[in-house]
């Protein structure tokens, strides 16, 4: 049986490829083994372009798979791929380099490779691309939640973001596709789908009359189907028909990952950010108002050209009092080519790491914050896994529609099931929960009202 062996870089929206990639190379009989403990026929490097650090991470993964079987074929795609296939090419002992398209021809271009064993380069103009391509996903490592890609490529084009000249403008996945995929992963199995895409706000904007919100209510009409995340959205996308979805279907969780970047204007404008910091602060509060308890998580770049001390004091307060969940912080990372690479006042990398440090620890006190609210409170939980923490120790491990971590009593005939579960314990990273009983669907989760576990606060949750 020939052999493929996969590492993948970046977002998951990659990972995700990479499973879909998976798919095709299951279906000419490979089997899958680990890229650093087995040797391969074939190594498959889904590479990350968002920062110059991606780009040479990629670089020394792929020499990696050379070096492990040199009469491998070596093949390399994704956002690195696409935007610098030359770079690739001239590596030696690549054979095959395909960018964010055309994924679906890769087991042709294997197998002319291992009849004349010529380089490929099959990279094309991404920017010319106008059609989603359908790469389907039936079945993940984690049995309880499933990824749905809906979306691909952005219009945006952020000053500081190269991922428009790597993934190309946005297009959107048929409907249609989506809601049979989505029927076919329940039929699998899953409870939990997570609609995802490099803008998967920006889903129908090439479409007529048909959105995101559209493809919501439609996928609140799938049996079986327990619960709906959006992996990311941007502000300025929800709008009062999205609050109106958001707030009365019972499958929605309450839980959106809204990026902001940064807490203070002139810096969102140098960003093409396409919001203010008031009207920002204005959907969050719509937000919880529509759906209380709502746990609101986004991305913050500190460090961006320009950024004073006054500026980044400002953003801090401002990400304080809006309290989010949790916030995913980075330092500002120059990426050659972007319009924010080439500006003045870069900012001190010591000064960088130094802010970065300050908004982890807010970070963590306002997530914990968050948790603290529910303790006492009777919340269903999906479990994914044995708790890693204890192995064999009769404990597992799942995420309430709001995207807390809890670990409780539990055995392994639970894992994929909607438990109910008294939350005990707040912690930064996970909370302690006792379990009280499985639920045999969402109907009976929800009852007496569709959206009880939703609408109140959580000190009047009652099991």
């Amino acid at each position: 049986m020939p052999s493929v062996a996969f590492y993948t870089l970046g977002c998951k929206v990659n990972f995700y490829d990479t499973e879909a990639i998976w798919q095709l190379f299951k279906n000419e009989g490979y089997e899958q083994v680990d890229f650093e403990e087995s040797t391969a026929d074939v190594y498959l490097i889904n590479t990350c372009t968002v920062t110059n650090t991606g780009d040479k991470k990629s670089r020394q993964i792929i020499r990696r798979a050379v070096r492990r079987n040199p009469d491998a074929i070596i093949a390399v795609t994704g956002c690195y791929a696409q935007t610098s296939p030359a770079e690739i090419m001239a590596i030696e002992g690549v054979d095959l380099v395909i960018g964010t398209q055309d994924r679906e021809k890769i087991m042709s271009f294997v197998k002319q490779i291992q009849d004349d064993r010529k380089p490929v380069n099959a990279v094309r103009n991404i920017m010319k691309t106008r059609s989603f391509e359908e790469l389907d996903v039936p079945d993940f490592a984690e049995r309880t939640r499933a990824f749905l890609k809906i979306q691909e490529g952005c219009n945006n084009f952020c000053t500081f973001c190269i991922i428009p000249w790597s993934r190309g403008l946005s297009r959107s996945r048929d409907p249609q596709s989506v809601l049979e995929q989505a029927k076919a992963l329940v039929a699998a199995g899953y409870k939990e789908i997570v609609l995802t895409g490099i803008h998967t706000g920006g889903y129908g904007d090439d479409m007529e009359n048909y959105n995101l919100t559209s493809l919501l209510w439609d996928l609140d009409k799938v049996e079986g189907l327990e619960r709906i995340r959006i992996s990311s959205i941007e502000a300025s996308q929800i709008d009062d028909a999205m609050i109106e979805v958001l707030n009365k279907s019972s499958k929605m969780c309450r839980h959106l990952h809204i990026p902001l970047q940064a807490g203070e204007n002139s810096v969102l404008k140098r960003m093409r950010r396409k919001y203010t910091t008031e009207e920002f602060a204005a959907k969050i509060k719509r937000l919880h108002e529509a759906m209380p308890g709502v746990a609101i998580t986004t991305d913050v770049i500190v460090g961006f050209p320009g950024e004073t001390e006054e500026m980044f004091e400002s953003g801090y307060r401002f990400m304080e009092e809006l309290g989010f969940a949790e916030m995913h912080v980075f330092p500002y990372s120059k990426r050659t080519g972007t319009p924010a690479a080439r500006m003045e006042d870069q900012v001190d990398e010591e000064i960088k790491n130094e802010r970065v440090h300050k908004l982890i620890d807010l970070s963590e006190k306002m997530q914990l914050q968050y948790a603290k609210k529910y303790v006492g409170a009777v919340l269903d939980v999906i479990p994914e896994r044995d708790y890693k923490g204890a192995p064999g120790q009769g404990l597992v491990m799942g995420y309430t529609d709001n995207y807390l971590q809890v670990v409780f009593d539990g055995t392994e005939d639970m894992i994929g099931k909607l438990c109910r579960v008294k939350i005990t314990e707040a912690g930064v990273n996970e909370c302690r929960g006792q379990f009280i009983r499985v639920l045999e669907s969402q109907v009976e989760a929800a009852k007496p009202d569709a959206r009880t576990i939703k609408a109140v606060r959580p000190e009047a949750m009652q099991a």
